[in-house]
């Protein structure tokens, strides 16, 4: 289901505002969802460590760390052109995720208030630090004479309906992956400080910390519901949304590889530390992990990038739509059956390692 917020008439962007780049089925969407079922969310077996979260979120360690200082007041002309549009596509991509994940915690907070006021603040002391981090990211671009109209942004763009299952599922992954993204590019840094062109990687150790709260308060969430991973159905969903957050990104670092080769970084090993930790990290709050180690689970994955590639190259050609839809099926045909492969590779069981730790 897709709710579409009433557009107006398409206005001249303002010099200096940067239109956002056309939404694909890998830009950042903006979600909304049953607030009624998270209203009515049984949280006594995690409540415990949910209170002890909210405190952390209250005590707000990095709120003196989001502050520009003078590095970043110079000149950035020497950065060449190329290395320059994929760092812009960087921060604007970085940009639209954190300010959907601050209107979606707004929205919950909001709507939560009176029914449910443990969840109420944790929603909104979450969606202070999304804004803060949208906000950090947008003045980053005004560094380069481009920002983003946010206000215009909520009118424009469509709101996707995820369950509340769903949403709790997509966040934790999304904020976890998020972090290992940014430590892993934050270490690289440390070990190649010649390869940090601008300040704001300085920025993502503290930043990243963000990033692992907010997971982790996801994951007392995911483990407040027993339905979420104690059942074949939950073991399903597991496996479906960890191939599509790993898909997603596969697919998107070798999109952007320019961002990421400016940075000294290989894209490939990037995105297969990105995700061997991350899948690592879910097998905490998820029934199962895929297997990551299987000789055909990167391979495909590869695949799939390889056959985006081409779909954006031929979305770039001037051939009619016709051909172009003629052109593309095949690829999309391809890239559906190899992630229904990679779907069927048996995965890891996860609660049952957790039981013979115990």
């Amino acid at each position: 289901m897709v709710n579409t917020l009433p557009q107006s008439t398409p206005k001249q962007p303002k010099a200096g505002i940067k239109q956002p780049s056309q939404e694909t089925i890998l830009t950042p969407r903006f979600y909304t969802t049953d607030f009624e079922t998270a209203a009515n969310l049984d949280l006594s077996a995690q409540e415990t460590e949910l209170k002890a979260m909210l405190a952390e979120m209250r005590a707000d360690y990095n709120r003196h760390h989001f502050v520009r200082d003078e590095t970043f007041e110079q000149s950035w002309e020497h950065i060449d052109p190329e290395s320059r549009r994929a760092f812009l596509d960087y921060l604007e991509r970085s940009c639209i995720s954190e300010f959907s994940g601050f209107l979606l915690f707004k929205e919950l907070s909001r709507r939560l208030k009176q029914r449910n006021p443990l969840l109420s603040e944790i929603f909104h002391l979450m969606a202070r630090d999304e804004a803060r981090h949208a906000g950090f990211l947008n003045k980053a671009m005004t560094d380069f004479k481009l920002s983003l109209d946010l206000a215009a942004v909520t009118k424009t763009r469509t709101y996707t309906f995820f369950p509340l299952e769903w949403v709790i599922y997509t966040v934790y992954l999304s904020e976890k992956i998020g972090y290992w993204r940014y430590i892993i590019i934050y270490h690289h840094l440390q070990k190649h400080p010649e390869n940090q062109f601008y300040p704001i990687f300085r920025f993502f150790e503290s930043w990243c910390q963000d990033e692992n709260r907010h997971g982790d308060i996801f994951k007392a969430l995911l483990r407040s519901q027993p339905k979420l991973w104690n059942n074949w159905k939950a073991r399903l969903w597991s496996r479906f949304f960890l191939l599509s957050v790993f898909a997603t990104h596969t697919l998107t670092v070798h999109e952007r590889a320019g961002f990421y080769h400016s940075l000294g970084l290989d894209p490939t090993e990037f995105d297969r530390q990105v995700v061997r930790k991350t899948n690592e990290t879910a097998g905490r709050a998820f029934p199962v992990m895929l297997n990551t180690e299987h000789p055909k689970f990167f391979p495909r994955l590869h695949r799939c990038s390889d056959y985006n590639s081409k779909l954006v190259e031929i979305d770039r050609s001037s051939q009619p739509k016709a051909v172009k839809l003629i052109r593309k099926l095949p690829l999309a045909i391809a890239i559906a059956w190899n992630l229904l492969l990679l779907y069927l590779i048996k995965p890891i069981d996860a609660e049952a390692m957790r039981l013979t730790v115990r």
